[in-house]
């Protein structure tokens, strides 16, 4: 019996082999579906509850109590950062994998059905495609967690009392959920098909993500991360919303307003140094842990700084490619009037002498 497509899968005239890199690959999100149910079921067994909930629900809880008949709003769950918490990222990251396939599969891929995209238009569509709708959930996910905590009315809280920060639970499973994304990009250059010419850029984007994410969790930097995330995920949509534009806008007419891109990037880079040194310098290094806030603060300068690069690096190639295409549209108009012309005379050449036009006549120099 021929298996019938799933999720992720694109139809073709032959089934692959069972186990085979291809079946892998088109039935991926099917099989890790099937893995994520295995801990899903072990919560209703008394016997492997403790170990399901360990990946699925969110551990090293300091505070709360659950609702009960006395109490029926009990207290609400505060939670430390913990050793843990890295089977919960695990199974999320699982999460992702199958949500990715589903946007993937239910939405870029019927859009790039309709418009009959370039090879080249494709990728770009399918990758800010998958990154801005993560960069939206996770902006308006932080901006809900910095409103409700008061951060946005109180910078102190960003520094106060630290290292011992405890998160709420949206807090701290947005942490989670962001490391569990930046993991997933790994596995994925495999189901996606890769190119080993196009892998370099999105490890170094998944490595570098889950490490500085992962750093700041741990060494419990979480709210001034918060903060910073959002702030830089604001960015990132701006810049990926206008790199769909890009997709869609075939006469290039809304590349005038690319500036906006620009100036969004330069308020997100400032506003994110002036926190940074607000909080890491001014707020935590004045506390005992001075040695562990200049090192954060110093890696912050330099991610900072390397954005900055990367962002003037790029804005300087698309001007120079701007120029070199500008300058061969020139050189084609003008060849193709020399072309006309040239075309013209031999025509004009062709004719009789009487039909032939009155050549200019050259004043005599005396």
């Amino acid at each position: 019996m021929a298996i019938k497509p799933g999720l992720g899968r694109k139809t073709g005239s032959k089934n692959p082999p069972i186990l085979s890199h291809e079946f892998v690959i088109q039935n991926h999100a099917d099989i890790i579906s099937c893995i994520t149910m295995i801990f899903v079921v072990g919560l209703m067994d008394e016997t492997t509850s403790p170990f399901a909930s360990a990946f699925i629900s969110l551990n090293h809880n300091v505070t709360g109590e659950i609702p009960t008949r006395e109490n029926p709003l009990g207290k609400p769950f505060t939670y430390m950062a913990g050793i843990k918490d890295y089977c919960t990222v695990f199974f999320y990251t699982l999460t992702c994998i199958i949500m990715h396939a589903v946007l993937q599969e239910f939405v870029l891929d019927k859009i790039s059905k309709k418009l009959h995209l370039s090879k080249f238009k494709l990728g770009m569509l399918n990758e800010s495609g998958q990154l801005i709708a993560f960069y939206l959930l996770a902006f308006f996910w932080g901006a809900n967690v910095v409103l409700n905590e008061g951060y946005f009315f109180k910078l102190s809280l960003l520094w106060d009392d630290f290292p011992n920060h405890s998160m709420t639970f949206l807090h701290k499973f947005f942490f989670v959920i962001l490391m569990a994304y930046y993991l997933h990009m790994l596995p994925e250059l495999y189901f996606q098909k890769v190119k080993k010419e196009d892998q370099q850029p999105k490890i170094i984007h998944s490595i570098s993500g889950f490490s500085v994410i992962c750093l700041a969790y741990t060494l419990n930097f979480q709210r001034v991360a918060l903060v910073l995330l959002t702030l830089h995920y604001l960015g990132e949509i701006v810049a990926h919303a206008f790199q769909l534009i890009s997709v869609f806008d075939r006469n290039e007419k809304y590349t005038k307003f690319s500036i906006i891109n620009s100036a969004v990037f330069v308020f997100v880079r400032f506003a994110t140094l002036v926190l940074g040194v607000l909080t890491l310098y001014y707020g935590i290094a004045n506390t005992d842990f001075k040695v562990r806030a200049f090192l954060a603060l110093v890696g912050l300068m330099v991610l900072q700084g390397y954005l900055f690069f990367s962002f003037i690096t790029e804005q300087l190639r698309i001007k120079r490619e701007s120029k070199r295409e500008a300058n061969k549209l020139a050189s084609q108009v003008k060849k193709s009037k020399a072309a006309k012309e040239k075309a013209k005379r031999k025509k004009e050449s062709d004719l009789p002498e009487a039909d032939q036009p009155p050549r200019p006549v050259k004043p005599k120099v005396k």
